[in-house]
């Protein structure tokens, strides 16, 4: 049982943490704000533009949720000092102990919050475009690439994210040659961008019927949905819009109509598509926003290449090969930028990702501050 100067020295510790976190989300700035828009949504005319008024609403939700999250953590906080000030007084170790639990969960809940606050790029509070391909290492490799896809859908239903799959394109064998899907929530983009690279899977290949180990890969890219704000102009003469029939793996079909939609940007040669909606439509105004969210990051990648070019880096190599998942010899899942690793493949398939992701996003922050 921890001593009463562990808890004081633990309380200390985090207090210090939820000064740091205080400061740089700005409680005072944010209730602000939110003063300004909840005038925004008070008026009448306010749902004649409803792009306008979605904006101003998620707007205020956010920033509520922001404050609601620091101002709760600090409330649990106080009240856990007056629960060892109360043990010490009355001599009391149940209500020790009471405290001690406390903050156990208080030291994981402003971790946590510690790492949110880290997300300050200028998307990072976006949702998430998430693309899945397979690379090298044939039939292994489409068979990791779905285990890849699995992986993050099981995160986002972890957390409570809605995802939505626009396509998937099936390998013959077994498993994809890609996939796209949307994780739709707060930050969504600046917490799952420390997962973009080419992740290593090494096992004893299931389809080797000698029983070899194989080694395969597969890539992950990660990109902010864009937004009204962002001025993708796609002009009508700029892209060619092919439509096909929607199908499963196996071939099995999944519509009996040209519903689905390939979409090839022509000035610079991109080609998305989607097949999961329930329209035509539905399937091109999806493609449309896969296509204008690799435009923007195409965009912000020439804009930081030329940053580059004026400072004199070389580059920045940490978006390649970032993770290996080892299932044979031994079993262990590490990350090559941070050096996290843990000794359980199965719960990380199984979406327990938070370890990576809270040490990729610290590892990327002390990157930054290097560079500057």
């Amino acid at each position: 049982m921890a001593t009463v100067d562990d808890l004081r020295n633990l309380w200390d510790d985090l207090d210090q943490t939820m000064v740091s976190i205080e400061a740089v989300v700005d409680v005072p700035g944010k209730r602000t704000a939110i003063a300004a828009l909840e005038v925004d949504a008070a008026a009448p005319d306010l749902w004649s533009d409803q792009e306008r008024a979605q904006e101003v609403t998620s707007r205020m939700s956010r920033l509520r949720a922001d404050v609601e999250r620091v101002t709760g953590l600090r409330s649990r906080l106080d009240d856990t000092h007056v629960l060892i000030d109360l043990g010490v007084e009355e001599d009391d170790a149940e209500t020790l102990a009471e405290a001690g639990t406390s903050l156990s969960s208080l030291a994981s809940d402003i971790q946590a919050l510690e790492v949110r606050t880290l997300l300050n790029g200028e998307y990072d509070d976006r949702d998430a475009l998430v693309t899945i391909r397979s690379e090298a290492g044939g039939v292994d490799a489409a068979d990791f690439a779905e285990m890849l896809l699995r992986m993050y859908l099981r995160w986002a239903d972890r957390h409570g994210y809605p995802a939505e799959v626009y396509d998937t394109s099936y390998a013959e064998e077994a498993g994809i040659k890609s996939a796209t899907f949307q994780v739709k929530a707060p930050f969504a983009y600046g917490t799952l961008s420390v997962e973009q690279g080419t992740h290593r899977l090494v096992r004893i290949s299931p389809f080797d019927n000698q029983g070899r180990r194989q080694t395969s890969f597969a890539g992950v890219e990660v990109l902010p949905v864009t937004q009204e704000a962002d001025h993708i102009d796609i002009p009508e003469a700029d892209i060619r819009v092919d439509v096909f029939r929607s199908s499963g793996p196996g071939g099995q079909s999944v519509n009996t109509t040209d519903s689905a939609v390939r979409i090839t940007h022509l000035p610079t040669g991109l080609v998305v598509s989607c097949q999961n909606e329930k329209s035509q439509l539905q399937n091109k105004a999806a493609a449309l926003r896969v296509l204008q969210a690799r435009l923007l990051e195409r965009a912000r990648a020439e804009r930081e290449e030329q940053m580059r070019a004026l400072k004199g880096d070389g580059g920045n190599s940490w978006g390649s090969q970032m993770r290996s998942y080892v299932l044979h010899p031994y079993q262990m899942v590490k990350d090559l930028r941070t050096e996290f690793e843990v000794g359980n493949p199965s719960a990380v398939f199984d979406g327990d990702l938070d370890g990576f992701i809270d040490a990729g996003i610290r590892w990327r922050r002390q990157q930054e501050q290097r560079e500057v």
